[in-house]
């Protein structure tokens, strides 16, 4: 990675342009990949005005009466969706200033069986507000359209790695993990921890962010210093996960991230947007070409949190470290023999 104090702009155009724009998006994509981990991706097509109505519905959700918020509390989803408020979630055992609202893709509970897997059971409904009956259909439907653009990413990632472009299909393909958070950052006091949210790597494959117009999205560079993803109109903020980086090698990175809380008597509103690969699937080693192989290092090793190719376990030990409070009540068996 080299120094740089901006993330880079792409524009998802240039995949459908001749030749020689497709060649050179894809060599921007994999750079951007390398040397920062994020970027800003314009003419993805996602319409303005399905951006503008799933901010409006986040600050209507966020402005209900606390007793409507706690009636969605992720406390009553086994499957960890749902509301918490401000502090309720942990990144390294601190707690995030955040309120927040998780949803992942509408299925059925996994059908129970003797010796099924513990993380059979993240699969289930969400929670829905009656007091906010608008949400439902604007965030399912922004969750469709942001599913399809980082397909769409994740194959260029593919073919920027010279593989076919579904070289990584077999672990997405069908019920892949669909999660998105609307997040609300109340300002902090200046003598208050600035943690919005902690230090930390996304766990799944890409992440699609949007941004209101207050920042405070930091990305670590190389070298340990912050660079303020400042928001742009009309883009998403793009990253691999760790699960780019597990396939390729550690020839992709993730990149550790943060976000610092917003000054007294201000807010700052986001949207976040997960995809994953299934429950079901195992990481792929992607046989890389020679001259790409020779700079994959493997990927990152921190004994805290040891990174499985099976997806599922991977997702499950992520959830039970962020919110502590489900996973004793949903999960308690599984926290009483990790103990012993």
């Amino acid at each position: 990675m080299s120094t740089t104090h901006s993330l880079p702009l792409l524009d998802l155009r240039r995949l459908d342009g001749d030749a020689g724009d497709r060649t050179a998006f894809l060599r921007d994509l994999r750079t951007a990949a390398r040397e920062v981990g994020f970027f800003y991706l314009s003419g993805h097509g996602v319409a303005q005005t399905l951006e503008a109505a799933v901010i409006e519905q986040s600050r209507r959700f966020f402005a209900l009466p606390q007793a409507d918020k706690l009636s969605v509390a992720m406390i009553n989803s086994p499957h960890f969706r749902g509301y918490n408020r401000a502090g309720a979630e942990l990144t390294r055992g601190k707690a995030d200033w955040r309120e927040q609202f998780d949803i992942h893709a509408e299925r059925d509970p996994w059908p129970p069986s003797d010796g099924a897997p513990a993380w059979t059971r993240l699969q289930g409904p969400n929670q829905w507000p009656a007091a906010l009956p608008g949400l439902r259909p604007v965030l399912l439907q922004w969750q469709a359209a942001l599913t399809a653009v980082a397909i769409r990413v994740v194959s260029a990632f593919a073919e920027a790695l010279e593989q076919p472009a579904g070289a990584l299909a077999q672990i997405y393909e069908g019920t892949p993990n669909q999660t998105m958070k609307i997040i609300r950052y109340p300002g902090r006091a200046r003598d208050a921890s600035d943690q919005g949210v902690g230090a930390h790597k996304d766990s799944g494959l890409l992440t699609l962010l949007v941004q209101d117009d207050r920042g405070g999205l930091q990305v670590q560079a190389e070298d340990g210093h912050w660079i303020d993803a400042v928001p742009v109109p009309g883009t998403f903020v793009v990253n691999i996960g760790e699960l780019l980086e597990l396939a390729s090698n550690g020839y992709l990175k993730a990149t550790v991230h943060r976000v610092v809380s917003p000054p007294p008597g201000t807010e700052r509103l986001s949207v976040a947007f997960f995809l994953g690969a299934r429950l079901d699937a195992t990481v792929p080693l992607l046989d890389l070409p020679p001259h790409l192989a020779a700079e994959a290092t493997g990927p990152t090793a921190d004994p805290d949190n040891p990174l499985f190719r099976n997806v599922g376990e991977n997702y499950l030990k992520g959830r039970l470290r962020s919110h502590p409070d489900v996973a004793q009540r949903f999960y308690a068996d599984l926290l009483a023999s990790s103990a012993t």
